[in-house]
């Protein structure tokens, strides 16, 4: 009897495009859609049923009232508008709509390598990209990037000082440390301290855009019931004059949405959307931001500042998502946003911060939808309550999905939130977790290169080649620090597994599978690996599992601790006896069990 071996030829569902640049592996592609760049649908994911339409309409759509429309049967294109004479573009938006492809353009087709610099220009003008560059931070050390669905998903940081908490230096440590744990973009929402002079020190150090919710310095000094339209222009003017890159400006809260907030659980948990609701039972008036609108374009205009529209009557808690009071301020969102593209003002749009898992693809894509497909810059969301101490977790399972079904830009969420101002591990928790987000929506979109690290990485597993597989490893000393916990000899196996049980090392001797038999990837079957760093042997302290002596002789061992010679280590399954190579390894770890006296005594933290 014979078995057919084929395939059952379940079909698949519709295969758009390959995140491996050169379609490595056995994947058969990404299951989005294929990618439309210039439409819409640039990256986007299936419709689910019921889900909104994406809009028909671009910035193209809502141009300044003096430009010409010179061909009214194809207006979507560049070509078919015309600035008034002498006309001089200052913002990304106006080079864009003119078809000029500026400097800030051609940076962001380098650092996104699977788009032109015309589609860049063509998506600014479009209205779904952003490139956040104030005038002034582009003569400090910035360093243009993009935000929008046709590229890769960027994450945000935010940072600030309190009335209670951190300062100046501290809070440029953070940006500088958000920054190498991945951050695109970082806020500052000093609350405390020398507002002015942490700005001015965070955006002349910082070579991502830096992003301010301004009304937190209007207030300064003052009641929220003293703000008025001078004070609001003044402040906005000096912060763009600083070099700030993007506003939050919670305009969109309106007089006839507080009603739907009183039966919430948790009310109105922006800051900047409580204190505007404030303001406006005190005068009863509507949202001061929203009636001066115009008037704030023009400051951002002047100096390329983009908008970051405020969600400031997002949910504080799931029992309060897609109600009546979050869904009506998308809606004046969007007729925000086309009165700023009116101005020539670049905008993206922020949006909610618990959502349950079930509603996140109908948020993200009504949004896009009322809002012309402008950037969608979410907080999380958070799919539970539950968990304080770990909503970096709880977020980053929102903020994928956000991704995968539109998002452009994720707001990072630390352990702390809710509980407290982070600290330095909690911003470097924060960004890795969005980082996975952001990544793995990258993927499963289908945005070419975006799985070639991953690939990279594979190949190195495959081949047991650990040095490769910690290199391509988005944080390499903790890679190297847990394996080191436990064997701390680069074997052809892990702890995990041991040797009898490692399926990686028995498919690569199997002779007729490909696995782990890249030249590229070659390694010795065994050798020594180096000395844990200092960064390492912080990360294992953490983790508290390890004594201090055994902490000491991860820092400092040899070839001649670990019983190796001539660059080979014993542990290795080419022992006669598997057995024999891990009792090898448990000699080994009783090497210098115990640090030198002299040591000791001078390191006192490695004494229990």
């Amino acid at each position: 009897m014979t078995t057919d071996a084929r395939p059952s030829h379940v079909p698949l569902p519709t295969v758009g495009g390959n995140p491996s640049s050169s379609a490595q592996g056995t994947n058969p592609g990404s299951f989005a859609p294929a990618s439309r760049v210039g439409t819409p649908w640039t990256f986007s994911s299936p419709d689910g049923p019921g889900m909104p339409a994406p809009s028909d309409r671009t910035a193209w759509d809502f141009m300044p009232a003096d430009w010409s429309c010179v061909d009214t049967t194809d207006h979507a294109r560049p070509e078919a508008w015309r600035a008034p004479a002498g006309f001089e573009p200052v913002t990304q938006l106006e080079h864009a709509r003119c078809g000029h492809v500026t400097a800030q353009m051609e940076r962001v087709a380098e650092r996104e390598p699977h788009l032109t610099a015309l589609q860049v220009r063509d998506e600014v003008a479009a209205g779904r990209m952003v490139i956040p560059a104030n005038t002034t931070h582009l003569g400090y050390r910035l360093d243009p990037m993009a935000i929008g669905r046709a590229s890769k998903t960027k994450i945000n940081a935010n940072l600030g000082a309190s009335p209670v908490s951190s300062g100046t230096r501290d809070e440029v440590e953070k940006m500088e440390w958000s920054v190498r744990w991945g951050a695109d973009t970082v806020m500052d929402l000093s609350t405390g301290g020398n507002l002015d002079e942490c700005r001015d020190a965070i955006i002349r150090e910082s070579t991502v855009p830096i992003g301010t919710v301004p009304i937190y310095s209007m207030i300064l000094g003052r009641k929220i019931e003293d703000l008025d339209r001078e004070i609001v222009l003044e402040t906005l003017e000096h912060q763009a004059r600083q070099g700030v890159d993007y506003f939050t400006i919670h305009a969109g809260v309106l007089r006839e949405h507080l009603p739907f907030v009183v039966e919430r659980l948790i009310g109105i948990v922006s800051r900047g959307g409580s204190l505007l609701a404030k303001w406006m039972i005190h005068h009863d008036q509507q949202n001061l931001m929203n009636t001066i609108w115009e008037d704030i374009c023009d400051v951002m205009r002047r100096h390329d500042v983009t908008f970051s529209i405020g969600d400031g009557l997002r949910p504080g808690g799931l029992a309060d998502a897609t109600d009546e009071a979050q869904l009506g301020e998308l809606y004046e969102l969007g007729a925000l946003t086309e009165r700023a593209w009116r101005k020539g003002v670049q905008v993206m749009l922020e949006g909610p911060g618990l959502v349950p898992l079930d509603q996140i693809e109908f948020n993200m894509k009504l949004q896009r939808r009322l809002c012309h497909g402008a950037p969608f810059y979410v907080l999380g969301p958070l799919v539970t309550d539950v968990f304080p101490g770990y909503d970096h977790i709880t977020s980053c399972i929102g903020a994928t999905n956000a991704a995968w079904h539109g998002a452009s830009m994720l707001c990072y969420v630390t352990p702390k939130e809710h509980l407290g101002l982070p600290k330095k591990d909690d911003v470097k928790q924060g960004c890795i977790a969005y980082k996975i987000a952001a990544h793995a929506a990258d993927v499963a979109l289908g945005i070419p290169g975006s799985r070639d690290r991953d690939d990279e990485l594979t190949k190195a597993r495959a081949a047991l080649n650990w040095e490769k597989h910690f290199e391509l490893s988005f944080d390499p000393d903790t890679a190297r620090a847990f394996h080191d916990e436990d064997l701390d000899v680069d074997t052809d196996f892990c702890a995990m597994c041991g040797h009898d049980w490692c399926s990686v090392r028995i498919s690569k001797e199997i002779v007729a599978f490909a696995s782990g038999k890249d030249e590229q990837y070659a390694t010795a079957n065994a050798k020594v690996s180096a000395a844990l760093t200092a960064e390492q042997r912080e990360i294992l302290q953490k983790r508290g599992v390890l004594s201090p002596a055994e902490l000491h002789r991860l820092a400092s061992k040899t070839k001649r601790a670990v019983g190796a010679d001539a660059g080979k280590a014993g542990c290795h399954s080419d022992e006669a006896d598997a057995a024999a190579a891990q009792d090898l390894q448990a000699v080994h770890e009783g090497t210098h069990a115990q640090p030198p006296a002299d040591t000791a005594a001078e390191n006192p933290q490695i004494v229990s």
